[in-house]
């Protein structure tokens, strides 16, 4: 074989054969192998949801995310996921009126599918994310006489539901968490969590209304919890409500137990790195939502700056 026969016969790489993705082709003698085949968001997400994540709540809401991603792009090809795609994402949904916050949470489901695919070689490279600031709304929680008012309509409801919100707010789980519960996960006045949104179990101690919540349930089994169904349990809570006169206020949602079990802890003295081990925060700044409750920490500024007075 000549020496342009075999210039032929090698590797070459080609240009983009359409305007911003990258397609990449190898030639032997025989024909071109290893081409590349392009994909879509809602393939991967048929391929990998189940594999990445559990089922419940969440995952409804990441398919959504990702479906709108997908809407977005028209449903494009691609073997590489590069920054202008992302770019034009971010903006697209800043357009539709998305908090950076909402942007947050969508970029990272799409952050966390593209890198499965990346690793199991169905795209060959990944933009960078980064993290849009978001700005500190206002943390709602309850306090004692609107946790009675909110309890007490559950009550009327459903004994079962008051004990779920009961053992919630005093221990600060996820609803998700607590569902999944086992009773082989309680044991010595303390519950562990295993199925949790960061995949790290925790340890926490109950109180003892927790106790006497689950003492209530002893007879269900695979757990306390196991049998409800959240979609109904969120239907009864905004009824109760309303009828607590709560119904006003798009915050009191389930999760504002959890904002709630932390605000208490915070207000009692409780430093900052035993609330995030408590709430199983991967991070600090997490935590630091709540900070500003602790205002007693606060209260020894007060003689320094009354000082002069005397």
């Amino acid at each position: 074989m000549g020496r342009d026969a075999e210039k032929q016969a090698g590797d070459f790489s080609f240009p983009s054969m359409r305007s911003g993705y990258e397609v990449s082709y190898s030639f032997t003698a025989q024909g071109p192998v290893g081409v590349v085949k392009e994909t879509t968001l809602a393939d991967l997400l048929q391929r990998y949801a189940d594999i990445l994540w559990e089922e419940g709540h969440h995952k409804y809401n990441v398919k959504a995310f990702i479906g709108e991603l997908d809407e977005i792009l028209f449903g494009a090809r691609f073997s590489i996921f590069s920054q202008d795609m992302l770019d034009s994402l971010i903006g697209a949904l800043r357009k539709r009126g998305n908090s950076n916050a909402t942007i947050n949470r969508k970029m990272a489901a799409l952050s966390k599918l593209l890198r499965k695919a990346y690793n199991m070689g169905d795209i060959h490279s990944l933009p960078e994310f980064r993290r849009q600031k978001e700005r500190a709304g206002r943390l709602r929680f309850l306090e004692a006489d609107e946790e009675e008012a909110l309890f007490r309509e559950i009550g009327n409801r459903s004994q079962l539901y008051v004990q779920l919100s009961i053992f919630l707010v005093d221990t600060g789980a996820r609803l998700g968490e607590a569902i999944a519960l086992k009773w082989n996960d309680v044991h010595q006045g303390r519950a562990t969590f295993w199925v949790t949104k960061s995949g790290r179990s925790r340890t926490v101690p109950l109180t003892m209304r927790a106790k006497e919540a689950l003492e209530a349930l002893a007879d269900r089994s695979p757990g306390p919890f196991a049998a409800i169904d959240q979609q109904k349990y969120r239907a009864v809570w905004n009824a109760a409500k309303v009828d607590a006169g709560l119904g006003d206020e798009a915050d009191i949602v389930p999760h504002v137990l959890r904002h709630t079990c932390a605000s208490r802890l915070v207000r009692g003295g409780i430093d900052l790195r035993r609330v995030q081990m408590w709430l199983g925060h991967q991070t600090l700044e997490m935590t630091m939502r709540y900070a500003h409750l602790a205002s007693h920490d606060l209260d020894m500024c007060v003689p320094v700056l009354e000082r002069h007075l005397k």
